[in-house]
């Protein structure tokens, strides 16, 4: 495997254009094929093997990335605009507010919901990784969203009162 990773660094770089994301794939690469070494079948190439698992890694990255993209786009396009037309920092300040309200997750909640959310597990995948059974994560994620859901609507009732504490101080309506 030592072997390959002049190669699986050129591919890399091939693939992402950057230097950084290239080592990072590569690691990537690396620690797949490692998890799942037993899936080699002796007898093939093992560079070529290696090449499958960098491509597949490289596809799933960038499908991932893509689709965050347009979670932020959908965010952005979702929000009520306060002005005429919705800013980039808006969307941002909604996607930070959501990374506090998850810190305010119990740990075990928080987790089922950024491996199913997040990590776009399936409930058995993300389940295998909790080692715990299906039926647990699925109920760990909708308490989860449940309590997400009233802690928003808390920070949304609380926000809506500091702004009409300062209109009410500044003697706007």
């Amino acid at each position: 495997m030592l072997q390959a990773l002049p190669d699986l660094r050129g591919f890399a770089r091939f693939l992402t254009r950057d230097v950084s994301a290239a080592d990072d794939l590569v690691q990537d690469t690396i620690v797949r094929a490692l998890a799942s070494q037993n899936q080699f079948q002796q007898g093939t190439i093992l560079k070529a093997w290696l090449f499958t698992i960098q491509r597949n890694a490289f596809y799933e990255q960038t499908r991932r990335r893509s689709r965050e993209q347009e979670i932020m786009l959908d965010i952005e396009l979702d929000m009520q605009p306060s002005t005429a037309a919705p800013s980039r920092q808006s969307a941002r300040d909604a996607v930070q507010d959501l990374g506090e309200l998850l810190w305010k997750l119990p740990d075990l909640l928080r987790e089922a919901l950024i491996l199913v959310g997040g990590q776009e597990l399936s409930y058995e995948d993300a389940a295998r990784v909790c080692d715990v059974p299906a039926g647990t994560m699925k109920a760990r994620v909708s308490r989860a969203r449940a309590q997400l859901a009233e802690l928003a609507a808390i920070s949304s009732s609380i926000s809506g009162e500091d702004a009409e504490k300062t209109s009410a101080e500044s003697g706007g309506f």
